[in-house]
């Protein structure tokens, strides 16, 4: 084959030969082009795939982001329908402060500043000869112990009785059972304010849904509103109790949402808001009960509202109030 091929060389014209690798070379470039659009065919066809996969991925994930956002909104109905507060979060700030334009303040410095040198106790002052050293006027006994007696006179200990309490007559315009407790009802009260207050009462055992509507009682107004199974209470219905029995108190006929309940013997004016911590109410409560004539009353003194009458249990005497 090669001696033919040789043979074949020999008898061709050097212009028959040159025309034979113009056409080899030209085979080449072609061969080269088609390497090319291949390559690129391929790319295409990777980079169609490619985006089609994205632009489902983007799809699913947009589905989700609509999908969380609807279950947020639910969720805030639903906090705000039990009595949830919300509360817009504050905006970020930034760590670093910025003292011009591309620079950023140092952090201020933890070393603490040098102290000056303190100076040497002066030691006792020398008396020349023949001068009399003067004597520092001594502190007489009666002098020091009035300025302390002054100091634990201004002391006075913080008064403890009924008049810190904020009891006031209110109607229950509206009572139902709560949503998620079976044994409390959610009554809205009106105070003698110029919007009613949410109480919850854990009376479902003792008094019957129909007697709680129109009624009128009385209420503790200045305890801390606490929730309840998810609503705020913002206030407390008094009622006389024994292990068996309880009993919302009644006021006297004629009086109207807001009059206040009087002591005699303990002026003043109530706390805006009991402190929790100093248990006031805690304090006070073995104190508040009825007597013998079923009289609500705080150490003998009756519940008392001005000018129409006392507060009174319907059935119990001498039990105790809460």
């Amino acid at each position: 084959m090669r001696q033919l091929l040789l043979k074949m060389a020999s008898s061709l014209s050097p212009e028959a030969i040159q025309r034979m690798k113009a056409r080899s070379d030209q085979a080449d470039t072609i061969l080269t082009q088609l390497r090319n659009q291949i390559n690129l065919l391929k790319a295409a066809a990777v980079s169609q795939s490619c985006k089609g996969e994205e632009d489902i991925l983007r799809e699913q994930n947009e589905k989700l982001k609509n999908e969380i956002n609807q279950i947020k909104t639910q969720l805030v109905m639903a906090e705000i329908r039990n009595g949830v507060r919300q509360v817009a979060l504050p905006p970020k700030r930034s760590m670093s402060t910025s003292t011009g334009e591309g620079n950023t303040a140092p952090p201020p410095s933890t070393t603490p500043a040098a102290e000056p040198a303190s100076a040497p106790a002066p030691g006792p002052a020398k008396v020349k000869k023949g001068e009399k050293q003067e004597k520092k006027p001594e502190k007489k006994e009666g002098e020091a112990k009035g300025k302390k007696g002054k100091g634990a006179a201004e002391a006075e200990p913080e008064k403890m009785d009924v008049s810190r309490l904020d009891l006031r007559v209110g109607k229950i315009l509206s009572a139902e059972k709560h949503p998620d407790a079976d044994s409390l009802y959610v009554e809205d009260v009106d105070v003698g304010e110029e919007k009613t207050r949410t109480v919850v009462s854990g009376l479902v055992k003792h008094i019957p849904l129909e007697q709680m509507q129109n009624r009128i009682a009385v209420f503790m107004c200045n305890l801390k509103p606490v929730k309840m199974r998810g609503v705020m209470s913002q206030g407390m219905i008094m009622c006389a109790s024994s292990p068996d029995k309880v009993e919302i108190l009644e006021p006297p006929p004629g009086v109207q949402p807001g009059d206040r309940v009087t002591f005699d013997g303990y002026p003043g004016n109530p706390d805006a808001q009991l402190n929790p911590k100093k248990k006031v109410w805690e304090t006070l409560k073995p104190d508040i009960r009825t007597d013998s004539n079923k009289v609500a009353n705080y150490k003998g003194a009756p519940f008392k509202i001005e000018g129409k009458g006392i507060v009174k249990a319907p059935t119990l005497p001498d039990a105790q109030i809460s």
